[in-house]
């Protein structure tokens, strides 16, 4: 299951909407063997499409020295689909290399790409690991931390 505090399911929720219609994509750090997601980094799609992303190789790995240094890891690794539903492609389950990772998705399909829209989002968690895709729980709980 996946427990995600309130102000960060809407930042990434905002994103997805901000960079629609392109894919949006970042990645939410902790504290390493925590699974407690706790920074939030949105990261620019240097694909700039509206149906594939992939993080900068560069802004990736200072992401990854920057974690290294805190001793972080990635707990959540998120990106939207702009007009289809928030499952994994194949090509997200092929690119899935953190095994310990929760992959979130966020559609802004039908819509929901609009701050005005007031219906629900979907928000999907998943974990993939060696291409096997199992969908898990998510909860949202209240934020309980002011960087956020």
């Amino acid at each position: 299951m996946l427990i995600i505090d309130q102000a960060t399911y809407d930042a990434i929720v905002a994103h997805a909407r901000r960079d629609h219609p392109d894919e949006a994509c970042g990645v939410v750090a902790g504290p390493a063997g925590s699974d407690r997601p706790e920074r939030f980094i949105p990261m620019l799609n240097a694909a700039m499409s509206p149906t594939f992303y992939e993080f900068d190789s560069g802004d990736l790995f200072k992401l990854y020295k920057e974690m290294d240094e805190r001793d972080e890891e990635p707990v959540v690794i998120y990106h939207s689909h702009t007009a289809t539903e928030a499952y994994p492609s194949r090509t997200d389950i092929n690119l899935a290399q953190e095994p310990g990772a929760h992959y979130v998705l966020v559609s802004t399909r039908d819509g929901a790409d609009s701050p005005a829209y007031d219906g629900p989002v979907e928000f999907r968690s998943y974990r993939i690991i060696d291409g096997a895709v199992t969908e898990e729980e998510v909860q949202i709980v209240p934020n309980n931390r002011g960087d956020n």
